[in-house]
């Protein structure tokens, strides 16, 4: 008579051998799917198949352009395949070594600096107030020299045959409450505009948006109090410059807030990895997953 263990063991391998015949003829089956992968070419024991190249091939490409485009795809991976091999072959032991070396210290830096920056995006608070902006602008103001003309100003550009002309010249050169309530209800007929003279902007960018404006000139045109009329074959400029700051004196806060932000949440993020690198060596020390040995 038999023992239950041996009858156990018999009705184990009935079973693995009907879960192993079963997946073999499974649509699903691991075998199945390589079947179904249709080789391109192959060098070596390396393959190169139909769907790594798939997403490279665009539904707007004739017939005759996506076989010159996978032809010329599959000869530079044979290439680079065949140059990969040979270079295993007659490449120095020492030099081989030095790139796997260098090759593990990349991948280990790919993997430990995404996954920082995981754990940084998650729990870092990006939020900067007032008063750190502030602050900081305060104890650095001597580092914030402009280094370009910056300008204050409100701007129209109008169609060449605007007839309502010099009433929108008034009303942007005067700009009280009855002159904007004006311009905005009329501000549909303007090409562009710009009544937010709070906002400092560079120069070039002005230079850029004016055409009859140039470097050579702006000096006579973006004055403080200063405004001005200009026109060319595709329109008319209007603009009241409320403020200039020149080369060299302090920027103001509001035009340095973007960077000074930047920087803060910079300092932040890295002070934030020091604590994850410290707090990770510490939890691990605690665990004994780690150890230094004498």
């Amino acid at each position: 008579m038999q023992s239950s263990k041996c009858i156990i063991s018999k009705i184990f391998g009935v079973v693995t051998l009907l879960i192993f015949f079963s997946s073999l003829f499974s649509c699903d089956s691991f075998f199945k799917k390589e079947e179904d992968k249709a080789p391109l070419a192959r060098v070596g024991e390396s393959y190169l198949y139909k769907e790594d190249i798939q997403d490279l091939l665009k539904n707007n490409v004739s017939k005759e352009d996506s076989a010159a485009f996978v032809t010329n795809y599959i000869n530079n991976w044979a290439t680079k395949q065949l140059l990969l091999s040979k270079s295993k072959i007659n490449l120095p032991q020492e030099q081989l070594s030095e790139f796997n070396q260098l090759i593990e210290n990349y991948k280990t830096d790919l993997y430990t600096r995404a996954y920082k920056e995981a754990l940084v995006s998650q729990s870092q608070d990006t939020i900067i107030s007032d008063a750190e902006l502030a602050s900081f602008y305060e104890r650095e103001k001597q580092n914030f020299r402009l280094k370009e003309k910056i300008v204050r100003l409100r701007f129209i550009e109008l169609p060449k045959q605007f007839l309502n002309k010099d009433n929108v010249q008034k009303s942007l050169d005067r700009f009280n409450t009855k002159d904007e309530r004006f311009l905005d209800s009329i501000g549909i007929q303007f090409k562009k505009l710009n009544f937010n003279d709070s906002l400092w902007v560079k120069a070039s960018r002005i230079v850029n948006e004016i055409p009859p404006l140039t470097f050579e000139n702006e000096d006579r045109y973006l004055k403080k109090s200063q405004f001005f009329e200009l026109q060319d074959s595709l329109g008319v400029y209007l603009a009241k410059v409320t403020d200039v700051l020149g080369v060299n004196e302090t920027s103001p806060l509001s035009f340095v807030k973007p960077t000074i932000k930047q920087v803060l949440l910079n300092r932040r993020r890295l002070e934030h990895i020091r604590k994850l690198e410290t707090e990770i060596i510490d939890d691990a020390i605690k665990d004994k997953e780690f150890e230094v040995y004498e």
